[in-house]
């Protein structure tokens, strides 16, 4: 079949009810899949949800796309993956059941292009992440029970930084990535449509990166175990002779995951807004301050005893801030230079796209054209204004000519 011209299947709705049938539905769905376009008129409503789920259910890793401007395309709408409604002159009725609404069918390139791009980065980056800061943290958990014998004692007090972990101090790195985030520029993704094939080769979410991420939650937890046990040794201490417990050097172990896992996200978020910066910088800020006036608060409500007199081991110690500011440079200095190789050495079509973007290369000329449109636009208004005029009282030059191209019967 494959050294056959290309075809075309068109089937109206009288002859669709016997291809649908049981005993031939799926000899009709053969011959549909070896044509290269299929137009399926005069049919009823249900026939197209029964098209739609014919496909959707035998053809394997196929993704339908439904497209609507009316009630009788509610059922395709909703039989297929993606449902696409058209508000307009039909009614709201597709619009409202399908997973997205646009208003005219010409914006279906950029539903696609653009935000159906946007949209397989975000989440692929936002998947990824999620379980890397997890599993970065976590792992520490383990790394300190191998030097405590295994008795089951925790390295990080629980309410302050386990529980509040994934409730406020990392959670809105991943919020910004999904919906903030864009590896290009709108621009580029409608020029360039070939980076569409980017989500359809699985280029972003796949095996090989998901497991890239977790090794490097695994080397990264490691770098900062084993970098604190380092500098704090035997224990850590201070002017006055006294030393620091495991409560204080697991708040610092605690310090560095979090300014860890910001620097990896400032690594790997492709547009910066001012969401980004409260989201990275200020989730450390907030915690670098909000946790001082809890040390005082959590021992004396007994809601977090642990935090008793551990302000003071780690921010009068100089280790402590050298350590949060070397570590987590350290701990992404191998992510930095891997991604100034992939980038230089093995680029990608999108890292190819992402210069061209920067420097505005093949930009110049689309962008002088439209600035000669605009203003030829404004000038042609400029003229009509000074042509018509704004009221009867001006002279009439200009409106009598104007005035009599109109038919005023």
């Amino acid at each position: 079949m494959d050294n056959i011209e290309p075809m075309a299947l068109i089937i109206d709705g009288r002859t669709l009810d016997f291809a649908l049938e049981d005993d031939i539905k799926l000899t009709f769905l053969e011959l549909a899949t070896h044509c290269k376009a299929v137009v399926c008129c005069r049919v009823s409503p249900l026939q197209k949800a029964l098209v739609v789920k014919l496909v959707r259910k035998n053809v394997h890793d196929s993704v339908t796309l439904a497209i609507g401007d009316g009630a009788n395309d509610v059922g395709m709408i909703q039989a297929a993956h993606v449902g696409v409604g058209i508000s307009g002159q039909e009614g709201l009725q597709a619009a409202r059941s399908a997973d997205f609404a646009i208003a005219q069918f010409r914006f279906l390139r950029k539903l696609l292009l653009v935000h159906g791009g946007w949209a397989y980065a975000r989440m692929s980056k936002l998947i990824c992440y999620s379980f890397y800061k997890n599993i970065t943290l976590y792992l520490i958990q383990m790394w300190f029970a191998i030097n405590n014998a295994w008795s089951a004692q925790t390295l990080f007090e629980t309410w302050s930084s386990v529980s509040s972990y994934n409730v406020a101090w990392s959670v809105f790195q991943p919020f910004v990535m999904g919906i903030f985030d864009q590896y290009v520029s709108a621009r580029m993704l409608d020029r360039y449509p070939q980076l569409y094939h980017l989500g359809q080769r699985s280029v972003f979410y796949n095996h090989k990166v998901l497991f890239s991420w977790v090794l490097n939650s695994f080397y990264h937890s490691l770098f900062i175990y084993y970098a604190w046990h380092f500098v704090y040794g035997e224990g850590l201490f201070m002017p006055d002779g006294r030393v620091g417990d495991n409560w204080s050097w697991g708040q610092m172990v605690y310090c560095s995951v979090l300014a860890t896992i910001g620097w990896k996200a400032a690594l790997v978020v492709d547009s910066w807004v001012k969401f980004t910066y409260i989201a990275i910088i200020g989730s450390f800020v907030a915690f670098m301050v909000l946790f001082p006036p809890y040390t005082f608060v959590g021992p004396i409500t007994r809601i977090s005893p642990e935090l008793f007199n551990v302000l003071r081991p780690m921010f009068a110690s100089p280790a402590f801030w050298f350590g949060l500011l070397l570590i987590p440079i350290g701990a992404n200095l191998r992510d930095f230079v891997w991604k100034y190789v992939k980038r230089t050495y093995f680029p990608k079509s999108y890292h190819i796209i992402q210069e061209v973007q920067k420097y505005n290369i093949p930009d110049y000329r689309p962008r002088m054209e439209w600035f000669r449109k605009a203003v030829h636009k404004v000038r042609m208004i400029q003229r009509l204004k000074r042509s018509r005029g704004f009221a009867f009282s001006q002279t009439e030059t200009g409106q009598v000519g104007l005035i009599s191209k109109y038919d005023t019967t």
